[in-house]
């Protein structure tokens, strides 16, 4: 039981700490708010952002195997390949912001020069759609938590 409640503890923290920092990225990905400054700070928002992740995924996991309701339970519920899914998505949006940010950074330190607006807008609305997949995510947890899709 104190496992349990330590496994989603540490998953919850991992969870406010992923959606605090795209909301940073969020934020600071505004053609009028981009300076030198701020292509750095966000490069390290980015980073902490995908550290959260993986630590969502690591205790997401280390929850199906070692909580209350075992792999079983969770494995043949379709609603965690949902989560997963929509998680995946996620991740998978995140490469192409990740990949510019370190652009944007070499660009800027090399020669001072700040993405243009279209660059900037693009990446943002990536980051905006992963914003609004990720606030999906907690919906279908609450359903998955309260044995929705569970088989028997």
């Amino acid at each position: 039981m104190t496992l349990e409640a330590i496994l989603a503890y540490v998953h919850f923290l991992a969870i406010l700490t992923m959606v605090v920092f795209i909301s940073s990225e969020a934020a600071l990905c505004r053609v009028e708010w981009l300076n030198a400054a701020a292509v750095e700070r966000i490069a390290k928002v980015d980073m902490v952002y995908g550290i959260s992740a993986i630590a969502v995924l690591a205790t997401g996991l280390a929850r199906t195997w070692w909580g209350m309701k075992g792999t079983a339970w969770y494995w043949t519920n379709p609603l965690l390949h949902v989560k997963l899914g929509l998680f995946i998505i996620v991740g998978v949006l995140s490469i192409f912001p990740t990949l510019t940010y370190f652009r944007w950074r070499k660009a800027v330190r090399s020669s001072g020069s700040l993405p243009d607006a279209a660059d900037v807008k693009k990446t943002r609305k990536l980051v905006m759609i992963q914003a609004h997949l990720i606030a999906l995510i907690p919906l279908v947890a609450v359903f998955l938590a309260r044995g929705f899709g569970a088989r028997g």
